[in-house]
């Protein structure tokens, strides 16, 4: 599947079920203006977009380039580079660090033109900026040293200008992006998909992304704060802490003088409180 997540909380914005042999870049250019348009609708401020090294293609570094208020950090992807020519390069002009024995790390920047053609069959040309990291082992961590230096070689292409270092740490948030994935196989058990129709999975999946967001939407309303069911303060909660906490929170439906009562049991008085904020929040009329 291909999902779309906003902000720190991990709402889901969009998200594509493809088939298994499609390749995530297939169709990638209009899923990102679906997503786009979908945010727009009700946030205004600067967007971060991030991406993993699937996404590395000219024509979606040029797509992103073209939107107001959009800046984007997307994995590089080395495929067939010179590890060694760029570790030359890096150490004669990168910022060096050392980290520990037999271990150095060299951080630069790079700006490359590139030629694409769009989707009017126009030839354009972009200039694009690419933080890069290179890593030099000559000892492993157990202390074992290496025959040969082993070379690791990464990069980030991003439409900001802040400095390399920050650039890298600002991708590293991408990681809580597979968390929220990771949620949604898991806590809410949609790893293994129940039909062999892919029109009905993509149902399934619909009707998921709409109870993941409901399930965030719960959390972050009664579960985030120190005070209540969980002693320590979060930014979120995971769907699993929800569904445990809240939806399979036993209660008693009661009828009586023509209106109808929610009763709890009086030694789950936080629970209770946490139902209650919800009910406010979400209470018609």
């Amino acid at each position: 599947s291909l999902p779309a997540y906003l902000g720190t909380e991990g709402w889901m914005v969009n998200q594509h079920l493809l088939p298994g042999s499609q390749h995530p870049q297939n169709g990638f250019i209009a899923f990102i203006r679906e997503t786009l348009a979908r945010v727009r609708q009700f946030c205004k401020q600067k967007l971060l977009i991030r991406a993993d090294s699937a996404h590395d293609a000219i024509a979606n570094l040029a797509e992103l380039s073209r939107h107001r208020r959009v800046d984007f950090i997307i994995k590089w992807n080395p495929r067939k580079q010179d590890k060694h020519a760029w570790a030359a390069h890096a150490f004669a002009h990168g910022k060096i660090t050392t980290p520990r024995v037999g271990k150095r790390v060299a951080v630069f920047s790079v700006k490359e033109k590139h030629s694409f053609t769009d989707a009017d069959e126009i030839e354009r040309t972009v200039t694009l900026r690419r933080v890069m990291r290179v890593t030099e082992r000559s000892i492993d961590k157990k202390g074992q040293m290496l025959l040969e230096p082993d070379i690791e070689l990464e990069g980030w292409w991003t439409s900001l200008t802040l400095a390399d270092q920050e650039i890298i740490d600002l991708y590293k948030g991408h990681a809580l992006c597979e968390q929220y994935h990771a949620e949604i196989k898991t806590d809410m058990d949609l790893e293994r998909l129940p039909s062999g129709k892919f029109a009905t999975n993509q149902l399934v999946m619909a009707c998921g992304a709409l109870v993941y967001n409901i399930l965030r939407f719960i959390g972050q309303v009664a579960l985030v704060k120190p005070s209540g069911i969980i002693r320590h303060e979060a930014k979120r909660r995971r769907v699993k802490t929800v569904i445990q906490e809240l939806v399979y929170f036993a209660g008693r439906l009661i009828t009586t003088g023509r209106r109808l009562k929610l009763r709890f049991s009086r030694h789950v008085t936080a629970h209770a409180e946490a139902f209650r904020q919800i009910y406010q929040r979400l209470a018609y009329g």
